[in-house]
């Protein structure tokens, strides 16, 4: 048996809508296939305006232009996160200030928030960790109180609600991934959500690397230059071909991982009491879009020894962040706070393999393996 811990789906339709591009002779950035995945995301979620970008790096990056991040300014975001929820804000000189994750959930605990926030605090960045919504309404409710803009890092929350409202629509921007381990995939690929209107028309001209060039082509003006920072941020037409054909099957993609995800569940009920191991936890106010199926463990031994087992059998499940603020590039910095609960996640969180063709008798066989422990 060979389980890799993800494998791309393909619809069917990737090359030949990439072929399509190519006959349309146009597969640079903003072409026919960018239009209608941007087009998409603003019709499907109401979000009001959305940008394609390279990746979801890139989005955050723009994110933070966007705001005017400046040397010296504090970005408050959860400890636990990929390290390019944080490298966007460095790349402006920021500070960053990191949040411990929930106990009950590797997302930023949201009661810790105000006692973060300073006159230098410039932005919050909440990331939705596994697709699953933060408490929007603390977040918000804190951001407005003190004035500070709120950017989601939802690079895993595509077709994820909080309330009934789609994860993406709540803070001034958002920032969503395409990777290959992602519900839909592009291989790479990300996309910028902008839902402050003043935001929009900077936000274009910073894609278009520091250019008014969108406006131009939409006839707005008589010609084009230089006129803002920016960067090439655009993907090719040819990854907005392949992303397309993925967003076409998105009900039919969510609706299996969704069905893996509750085998998994249904399998491994009965693992608490046995191993120490916690399951994963979906809060009332939140939808599970099915990103990723995770156990925690009592501590890493024990992950280190489920890890092996399943190796052992030709099934590869994998650890995840290491705590940013013990990174070696932030390991001197002084925070404020602590961070328990993300260094518990750092050591004993485990990711099993979860993607659209995995047999279904996959979680049963583990569950078994892991009841011989």
């Amino acid at each position: 048996m060979n389980i890799p811990f993800n494998k791309p789906y393909f619809t069917g339709n990737e090359l030949i809508y990439m072929k399509d591009a190519i006959e349309r002779g146009h597969i640079s950035g903003n072409g026919y296939y960018t239009k209608l995945c941007q087009q998409y995301f603003q019709n499907r979620y109401g979000f009001a305006k959305c940008l394609l970008t390279s990746s979801c790096t890139d989005a955050l990056e723009m994110a933070a232009i966007l705001l005017n991040i400046q040397p010296g300014d504090e970005v408050i975001m959860p400890s636990y996160t990929f390290v390019s929820t944080a490298n966007a804000f460095v790349l402006r000189g920021a500070k960053i200030v990191f949040c411990d994750s929930r106990s009950d959930h590797p997302g930023m605990d949201e009661t810790l928030l105000e006692g973060l926030i300073t006159p230098k605090t410039k932005a919050i960045v909440p990331v939705h960790y596994a697709g699953v919504a933060c408490d929007m309404d603390m977040i918000l409710q804190v951001a407005s109180q003190y004035g500070i803009p709120v950017i989601e890092d939802a690079a895993q929350a595509i077709d994820s609600f909080y309330k009934g409202k789609p994860l993406g629509s709540f803070g001034q921007l958002a920032c969503f991934s395409f990777h290959e381990t992602k519900n839909i995939s592009a291989g790479e690929g990300g996309l910028l959500v902008v839902n402050d209107p003043a935001l929009i028309s900077r936000a274009e001209i910073i894609w278009e690397k520091g250019t008014n060039r969108a406006a131009f082509f939409r006839g707005e003006i008589d010609k084009y230059g230089w006129v803002d920072i920016g960067s090439s941020f655009l993907p090719s037409d040819m990854i907005a071909a392949f992303l397309w054909a993925q967003l076409e099957h998105l009900l039919e993609i969510q609706t299996r991982r969704k069905q893996i995800w509750k085998l998994y569940r249904e399998a491994l009920a009965d693992l608490p009491a046995k191993l120490f191991v916690n399951l994963p936890f979906v809060p009332d106010y939140a939808t599970n879009n099915a990103h990723m199926f995770y156990l925690t463990t009592a501590d890493a031994a024990m992950r280190n020894q489920i890890i092996s087992k399943l190796k052992s059998n030709g099934i590869l499940a994998i650890f995840h962040y290491l705590a940013l603020n013990n990174s070696p590039f932030y390991r001197n910095v002084t925070q404020t706070g602590t961070s328990i609960n993300s260094e518990h996640y750092t050591d004993c969180l485990l990711r099993l393999p979860l993607y659209y063709e995995l047999p279904d008798d996959i979680p049963a066989q583990i569950a078994e393996l892991l009841n011989s422990l």
